[in-house]
C-alpha cells in the first residue's frame, strides 16, 4: 500500500471521528441516551476521563504523552515495514488515526467523547474502533505472516 493512501486513511479516521464527536456534542447533553435498538444499542453521550473501561481516570497528560510518543514511533518505523506487509501498514494507519482522534479530545477537554453504547460493553467511539481494528491487523500480521530471517529464509 502506498504511504499516501495510508496517510489518507489515518486522516479520514481523524476527520470522521472528530465530526461524529462534534455532532454528538451539538445535539446531545452528557449522559443523554437515545435508543436505536431498545436495550441492545443506544447512542449515549459519555465523557470518558480514562482509557478503555475507564482505567487510569484523569491521567490526561499521561495519555497525551503516550499517544504522541506512539505517533513518533509510527513515523520512525513506518518506512521500515516492508511493502509486502500491507495489512500491518494498514493496521498502523488505523491505530495512528484513532490515537490522533482521541488525543485531540484529551487536549481540548481532558476527556474522550464516547457514544456507541451496546449496553454489554463500555461506550466507545470511531477512534476506538479504528484503534482496535488496527491492533487486530497488526496482531494478525505478527501471528500469521512469514517474516524474512537474516539467513534469507522465511520464518514465523
Amino acid at each position: 500500500m502506498p504511504i499516501l493512501l495510508l496517510v489518507t486513511i489515518a486522516a479520514t479516521i481523524v476527520v470522521v471521528d472528530q465530526w461524529s464527536k462534534y455532532y454528538i456534542q451539538a445535539h446531545m447533553a452528557p449522559g443523554m441516551s437515545i435508543p436505536v435498538l431498545d436495550n441492545i444499542f443506544h447512542i449515549t453521550y459519555v465523557l470518558n476521563p480514562g482509557a478503555a473501561f475507564g482505567i487510569l481516570e484523569h491521567q490526561r497528560d499521561f495519555f497525551i504523552i503516550i499517544a504522541l510518543f506512539m505517533l513518533v514511533l509510527v513515523c520512525y518505523f513506518f518506512s521500515r515495514i516492508p511493502a509486502t506487509f500491507g495489512l500491518m501498514r494498514l493496521g498502523i494507519s488505523l491505530l495512528a488515526g484513532g490515537a490522533v482522534g482521541n488525543v485531540i479530545d484529551r487536549i481540548q477537554t481532558g476527556y474522550v467523547i464516547d457514544f456507541f453504547d451496546f449496553r454489554i460493553w463500555p461506550v466507545f467511539n470511531v477512534a476506538d474502533i479504528a484503534i482496535v481494528t488496527g491492533v487486530g491487523c497488526i496482531i494478525y500480521t505478527i501471528v500469521f505472516m512469514s517474516f524474512p530471517s537474516k539467513t534469507g529464509e522465511n520464518s514465523r
